[in-house]
């Protein structure tokens, strides 16, 4: 009998720190590599944070050409290629929208189960979004599975025709709720580290520097309470394309010596700890694992309407509108220094990871089963 894992090839933008990515890794994280493993496709030349850590776990990282429409059959050719070099792929889990109706019609081509997974409810806007719009509409056709990581994700997507076929699964953004629990330890220590005083107030965020993640918002809010509280602190833990975008609106408001931002980091747990309310002001977002993450650290967190209602499980969690200030001023003053709630493991333990990590490895295994190459 042959004990050697199946390889399930996962496909990503790159690997950096944002929520697929993260999934994906938690995923990875909790799966049984003795009968799973993983490997990856990115479109992303840089190296990303989690590279080392899928290296050191036994995955494989490929890289393909970044997809231009220009390059068109080039993409194709340099897909078609790979499943033809590599026979070992019997699943592919996709997790990039714009081209998976391309490849994903390759991988079938090639005899392989084909897995298309939801992470966003938008493209945002201009010409970009509408290229995208119209390469993704394909991918309900094409897919032989529909992931979603919320409903509203799906319907978005795939449309809310295609959310009612049997081919359709809601797979919550699973993380280790272990990892994520309040410690006081770890909190002191964090706060050591960056420099920030046991009685200074932390308004924290995780996610990528990037449009729908709204940070101009949180960097006015924090402004505008950093005003009447001088002993605040805004703590940022991410990268992205608006970075230095955000560094000079800091420096604007006259707030850089009080905004902390670190940059990517992979033991984002860590961080919640410094933290006493977590802002997740999205303009679009197809769950938000870090707001799960944030509960589960026992936060209070302020989250916009954009936020799916999936991911709110804690009394704790306020929905409030972007379009009002004032509303999240309102609610950043009620919290005091180092409150927090415990998390009632009844509201959000259908985001065990361990729980999904063992559904998802069952279904692979059942695939790669299916699939004679």
């Amino acid at each position: 009998m042959d004990t050697t894992p199946i390889r399930v090839l996962q496909v990503l933008g790159g690997l950096e720190a944002g929520g697929a990515e993260s999934f994906v890794m938690n995923l990875y994280r909790a799966i049984d590599k003795e009968k799973v493993q993983f490997d990856f496709v990115k479109h992303i030349e840089h190296k990303g944070v989690f590279e080392d850590e899928i290296t050191q776990m036994g995955g494989k990282i490929y890289r393909c050409p970044k997809y231009t429409g220009k390059n068109h059959f080039a993409y194709c050719k340099w897909w078609d290629s790979f499943f033809k070099e590599h026979p070992e792929y019997h699943v592919i889990h996709s997790h990039v929208r714009s081209t998976a109706s391309i490849y994903l019609e390759i991988a079938k081509k090639n005899g392989l189960v084909t897995i298309a997974h939801s992470h966003s409810t938008s493209n945002g806007s201009g010409i970009s979004a509408i290229v995208k719009d119209m390469l993704q509409l394909p991918i309900r056709h094409t897919a032989d599975y529909l992931f979603a990581c919320s409903d509203k994700a799906g319907k978005w997507l795939y449309g809310e025709k295609a959310t009612k076929q049997s081919n359709y699964r809601m797979i919550p953004n699973g993380v280790d709720l272990k990892r994520f629990a309040f410690c006081e330890e770890k909190r002191q220590q964090m706060r050591q580290e960056l420099g920030i005083a046991k009685d200074t107030f932390v308004l924290g965020h995780i996610g990528r520097i990037t449009v729908p993640k709204n940070h101009q918002f949180l960097v006015e809010l924090f402004a505008e309470y950093h005003k009447e509280n001088p002993n605040s602190k805004l703590l940022l833990v991410g990268d992205g394309e608006l970075f230095e975008t955000v560094q000079q609106q800091c420096t604007q408001l006259g707030i850089s010596d009080v905004v902390i931002m670190v940059g990517s980091k992979t033991n984002t747990e860590d961080y919640y700890q410094a933290m006493d309310v977590f802002a997740f002001p999205s303009l679009w977002e197809g769950l938000g694992i870090v707001a799960i993450e944030a509960q589960a650290n026992g936060l209070t967190c302020l989250v916009s309407e954009n936020v799916p209602g999936e991911a709110i499980l804690t009394e704790n969690t306020k929905v409030l509108s972007i379009q009002s200030k004032g509303e999240w001023l309102d609610e950043l003053k009620k919290v005091s220094v180092g409150e927090r709630t415990q998390t009632k493991n009844n509201s959000i333990q259908q985001y065990d990871i361990c729980t999904i990590a063992d559904w998802l490895q069952q279904f692979y295994l059942e695939q790669h089963e299916k699939v004679r190459r």
